[in-house]
């Protein structure tokens, strides 16, 4: 954001070193699959050996794709990076449904999927899940019920309780259609949850669906090219191995 005090590194403006005088900067980082943004904002820390540390937009461990981290004085404006727009591709895969939404547990109901054409598919993403929309957020998220995060509540088999709430999504648009997996590319607002459309796209649809797999392709203004890889950040800012951290 062009108003923005602090300076944004990206792999086109990265310096190859952290200025110690700086008294903030945003990364934008390509969060690896496999990962929780809770390790990338460890790993940084690490690197850059500074406390005050933050991410704009958590990406599920499943995710990979674009993170913001704020360091120093720029976390006080991760909020407003983490309003911004985001964009996502996502691997729906219909057939079966599971309690996260996701891959990661067990399938829970299967449906038949074979009915289901591009063309009925494209005309139901743009007609009921496209604009303003309500929608209800996955009981395994972070979302605090009571104090308590959803996910802790449904991991210990406690009954979760959710409120719908309304989200924006942009645009939809198929990428490709190659049944049970169906590609779709995602422009939305802030507190969209992908796991839960793709649950939701499932049932319209007559069938059962989980998500199989998402990257984060942009926030705002920053696109998945510009981010800057943890490998490259590890070999830049700490070329004598004393961390110990992977390469």
């Amino acid at each position: 954001m062009s108003s923005d005090p602090f300076p944004v590194f990206t792999r086109q403006t990265w310096p190859g070193h952290w200025p110690e005088a700086l008294a903030g900067a945003f990364f934008i980082v390509n969060k690896p699959l496999g990962w929780s943004s809770f390790r990338v904002v460890g790993v940084m820390r690490k690197l850059l050996n500074i406390r005050k540390i933050g991410h704009a937009g958590t990406l599920d461990p499943m995710a990979d794709g674009v993170l913001i981290v704020g360091v120093g004085k720029a976390t006080k404006l991760i909020d407003t990076y983490q309003a911004q727009e985001k964009a996502y591709r996502a691997k729906i895969r219909f057939g079966a449904s599971t309690a996260s939404y996701d891959a990661e547990t067990p399938v829970q109901e299967t449906a038949e999927y074979a009915h289901i054409t591009e063309d009925a598919l494209r005309t139901v993403l743009e007609e009921r899940f496209t604009g303003q929309i309500d929608q209800m957020p996955p009981i395994y998220s972070a979302l605090k019920v009571n104090g308590v995060a959803a996910y802790k509540k449904a991991r210990a088999g406690k009954p979760v309780e959710l409120k719908s709430r309304p989200i924006t999504i942009h645009s939809l648009r198929i990428v490709s259609f190659e049944l049970p997996d169906v590609v779709v590319d995602v422009d939305c607002g802030k507190g969209t949850y992908i796991r839960s459309l793709a649950h939701d796209v499932g049932l319209a649809m007559g069938s059962r669906a989980h998500l199989a797999g998402l990257t984060r392709t942009g926030i705002g203004p920053w696109v998945l090219s510009s981010a800057l890889e943890l490998t490259t950040l590890i070999h830049d800012l700490d070329p004598d191995d004393t961390t110990g951290l992977p390469r």
